[in-house]
């Protein structure tokens, strides 16, 4: 979907309160409907992300012949195929801005012994498939790219795939869900080794879903050959989304805002760590487990940040987070560090750089760096900024009018809509002075 044209004009100051439910975590809502597509029986998903992202991923298994109802205000209804009750789609899959689709579907799609085109919009054919396709690669799968490793990706059929033992280069919860769904379908014990935690949410829908994941220590491990049982999903409200209320509500004055039913993730919530060595005020209440995901609700006020250092061991478990953590800075005390986040350059876009600059234009002193950026808390200013079509650094800019002096301009925020319909709506309400330009 491009609407490049689409603008966020947002006035300075106003303060976050009440309480609000972002929409459902998108990691969740791309899983169950992969799982509960080949599954065996009925799969009922509520709190699905109708967000563009989401809607691909479940086009996508429509055009490959699964009877889907909904989405209809968060209820989805899978009619599950089986493990081996897909068909031939009648054209590529397009699966517009979604890496997570396009990477997860490439392994689970691998070893069905279909012919199929994945392809998507401008950026995310611009992003590197290689990590998937190499990997697939050494299991005897044929998925090929083009010259510079990017999509379309073309999946042949090949008569199986063999197990294998794979250690992660970088920390990447694609990559290794990639080879994990195709190891669904090798012969032998499918295993993976991280060099980090990366999100799990893989390994606890397959087991939701009744199927067998061994782990220990850093590695999890799939045989191949079994089988899935349909279940019911309970999609908490997704913690990305959250972040940027968390940072809203913890840099304006007179803030007091309550989140409901957020993931908490121990391999997610790393933004609420780095916040909390910032100085924020975030109090979690109510835990609780939903569907094996742990959820809980989030009162978050205004406190006084200071820069950090950020651990190098929390970078994996906030990495999309990181745009609305650089906004927190711009606002705290001293002098925040990022490193060992160079994942952040192939993103939507490259995350360093086009926060810097965005950050830069708003009068902040940001230094990128090849892996991080260097932030000097100061006064924010208006501006002008361009997103690049990244729906994180368009949401996470906003929120930096909440402290700035005059007006900010976002360009291109069409993409907002891949993770969180109504944002605009939802920052209104709770106190953002947001409105939406079409030119």
């Amino acid at each position: 979907m491009s609407h490049s044209d689409t603008q966020y004009h947002v006035r300075p100051g106003g303060t976050l309160r009440g309480n609000l439910r972002v929409p459902g975590d998108k990691s969740i809502s791309h899983r169950s409907i992969m799982l509960g597509s080949l599954a065996d029986g009925v799969t009922r998903v509520s709190g699905f992300l109708e967000g563009e992202d989401s809607l691909a991923t479940l086009n996508a298994f429509r055009a490959m012949g699964v009877e889907i109802e909904g989405p209809d205000q968060g209820q989805v209804v899978i009619h599950g195929v089986g493990m081996h009750g897909l068909k031939t789609p009648n054209g590529p899959l397009d699966l517009g801005n979604s890496g997570t689709s396009m990477r997860l579907l490439a392994g689970l799609l691998a070893g069905q012994g279909l012919d199929l085109v994945l392809s998507g919009d401008a950026s995310l054919s611009g992003r590197p498939m290689r990590r998937v396709t190499d990997p697939l690669a050494l299991m005897g799968a044929r998925v090929e790219t083009t010259q510079a490793g990017t999509a379309p990706l073309h999946i042949r059929p090949v008569s199986g795939l063999k197990a294998i033992d794979y250690a992660l280069p970088v920390a990447s919860a694609q990559v290794k869900s990639c080879v994990l769904l195709a190891g669904l379908y090798a012969q032998g014990e499918t295993c993976v080794t991280e060099p980090a935690p990366t999100r799990d949410h893989t390994e606890r829908m397959l087991q939701g879903f009744g199927y067998e994941v061994k782990k220990e220590g850093s590695r999890i491990c799939v045989q191949g050959g079994g089988r899935l049982a349909a279940c019911d999903i309970d999609v908490p409200a997704d913690i990305s989304s959250a972040a940027f209320f968390l940072v809203g509500a913890s840099i304006a004055p007179g803030s007091d805002l309550v989140l409901e039913h957020v993931g908490m993730n121990p391999t997610r919530d790393g933004i609420i760590t780095i916040l909390r060595l910032m100085g924020a005020d975030i109090e979690v209440r109510n835990q609780r487990n939903v569907g094996g995901e742990p959820v809980a609700d989030l009162r978050v006020r205004h406190a006084p940040l200071k820069g950090i250092r950020i651990p190098e061991e929390q970078v994996p478990l906030a990495i999309d987070e990181f745009p609305a953590l650089f906004v927190a800075a711009a606002c705290a005390e001293g002098e925040t560090v990022l490193t060992g986040a160079e994942e952040l350059r192939v993103k939507e876009s490259d995350r360093i750089q086009v926060m810097a600059d965005g950050l830069q234009a708003l009068g902040v002193d940001a230094r990128p760096t090849p892996d991080g950026m260097v932030i000097r808390g100061g006064r924010l200013h208006g501006g002008e900024v361009d997103s690049h079509g990244d729906h994180r650094i368009a949401m996470s800019l906003a929120m930096a009018a909440l402290r700035s002096d005059g007006d900010i301009r976002i360009s291109d925020c069409a993409n907002v809509n891949t993770s969180f319909p109504d944002f605009v709506g939802t920052a209104a309400r709770a106190g953002l002075d947001i409105g939406v330009a079409h030119e």
